[in-house]
């Protein structure tokens, strides 16, 4: 029997395991604003050198961002903080977030840090943490930090004078990043033949996105890749897809990749110009995996968001789906728990375990590139057997999202909008997990109904603001 999340209600995750400043995805919010301001960000660096550091050897921390303005602040304020508790801090400059994860458990380092608030506008900023092994940090150890950047204690555990760590510049840390990437695809292909379009979103991917696909032989046409400091996602990259598809079908191109701001996901178009998401990316791996026997138990995680379209097709080719919460940290969890070898998000975060640590947009591309190679086949072909039910998301701003989300008339309103679909659809109520927003999602048979009961349901919770 096919089983779809459709519970009213999925609770935040922001709150869990005791945590106050990470999320989802880290610790995120408004630059020079607490508590993203210098200050909090150097003892935030201090708190993560001394929780993460192995004892017996010198520790040493690798530090990657975005292309945000402020990432200069921050990069110098956690340096500061990690050096005067006697760590070693290397820099990789710009690079996505999987780069930074190679670069932590290649390097042996003790830990990784990414400066970026993903797809968030410029004024945002962000910090999410890898482990020693490239695996972002359990929520217990950030719970950890956090009460360590609390204490008093952490103040007495400063270095010596003559112990303080330096800073230094990994100066080949993009093209070991890129040589990694090529590495993930099969050694007997290559690309010749194919033209992509790549949005790298004035962000982290700018420069390794087209230069991984132009070393594999592809033709590149690339777009928005030329930061500023603050045009990073500015009517670019995997959330304003548009200027892709128009690019691909300008140039008749054979696809288009559209990174978001920190290259840990992607949203592509197919050669007519119609987008693809992260569930048909998914369905499209999930598959293939299965006929080769590499898609481990017959199973793909996927988080409660994803579309009901992506469960009937999982269905029809017999493969079993997990579900998630949302956040790919918690995609990762299931999948290491299960060892399983796929999954993902319908934003384009699409993890396999066997190529990297955590989401990789450009290795996911590389993926599913490999993909028409192979068959010959266009992107709109191979994605044809799954068909995505018209989906209608709406973000209501309130003040607090956990009592609004289960106030009796948001409930009453989602239980009313339950009976009328029936089994032809579903409706998802969920606080989200890095701003003050309640998410209202309805998926139907039709575009119209699915419209309705979403904009009835957001009026219930806009009430209650």
């Amino acid at each position: 029997a096919l089983e779809t999340p459709r519970a009213a209600v999925v609770p935040p995750e922001t709150m869990s395991q005791g945590r106050k400043l990470f999320g989802t995805d880290g610790m995120r919010g408004v630059a020079n604003v607490e508590p993203m301001t210098s200050g909090t960000v150097t003892r935030l660096g201090m708190a993560i050198a001394a929780r993460l550091r192995q004892p017996g050897r010198h520790t040493r921390i690798a530090i990657g961002k975005d292309t945000r303005l402020s990432g200069y602040m921050f990069e110098s304020a956690l340096a500061s903080g990690i050096v005067a508790m006697g760590a070693d801090v290397w820099l990789t400059g710009p690079l996505p977030t999987p780069g930074i994860a190679f670069i932590t458990s290649s390097m042996r380092c003790d830990a990784g840090v990414v400066i970026s608030a993903s797809h968030n506008p410029f004024q945002d900023n962000g910090i999410k943490v890898f482990a020693r092994d490239g695996y972002k940090l359990p929520d217990h150890v950030e719970a950890e930090i956090e009460a360590l950047m609390e204490s008093p204690e952490l103040d007495g555990q400063r270095a010596a004078p003559s112990d303080v760590g330096y800073s230094r510049k990994i100066e080949d840390a993009r093209g070991r990043y890129v040589v990694y990437c090529k590495a993930t695809f099969p050694s007997e292909l290559t690309l010749d033949g194919l033209h992509v379009v790549v949005d790298g979103a004035h962000g982290a991917g700018y420069r390794v996105g087209p230069a991984v696909f132009e070393e594999l032989g592809a033709k590149v046409t690339a777009i928005h890749t030329k930061p500023d400091g603050k045009n990073i996602n500015a009517s670019a990259g995997a959330l304003h897809p548009q200027a892709m598809c128009d690019t691909v079908r300008r140039h008749d191109a054979h696809l288009g990749i559209a990174l978001d701001g920190d290259a840990d996901r992607l949203v592509l178009c197919d050669e007519h110009g119609t987008v693809v998401d992260g569930d048909a990316v998914m369905a499209l791996c999930a598959t293939r995996m299965l006929k080769e026997g590499s898609l481990a138990k017959g199973t793909l995680v996927a988080t409660v968001m994803s579309n009901l379209g992506l469960h009937l097709a999982m269905r029809d080719a017999g493969i079993e789906v997990r579900t998630t919460g949302v956040g790919d940290r918690y995609v990762l969890e299931e999948l290491r728990a299960g060892k399983f070898s796929l999954g993902g998000e319908q934003s384009g975060h699409i993890v396999m375990p066997e190529l990297g640590t955590t989401g990789d947009g450009i290795v996911t591309g590389l993926r599913l590139m490999s993909r028409m190679t192979q068959t010959g086949e266009s992107l709109a072909a191979l994605c044809a057997p799954m068909q995505t039910l018209p989906q209608v998301l709406i973000n209501v701003e309130v003040a607090d999202k956990a009592t609004v989300a289960e106030a009796p008339a948001v409930q009453d309103a989602v239980r009313q909008a339950e009976a009328e679909l029936g089994d032809t659809g579903r409706i998802l109520l969920r606080p989200s997990g890095t701003e003050q927003l309640v998410r209202v999602m309805v998926e139907a048979a039709d575009e119209d109904t699915a419209r309705r009961l979403a904009l009835r349901v957001a009026e219930s919770v806009s009430e209650q603001r």
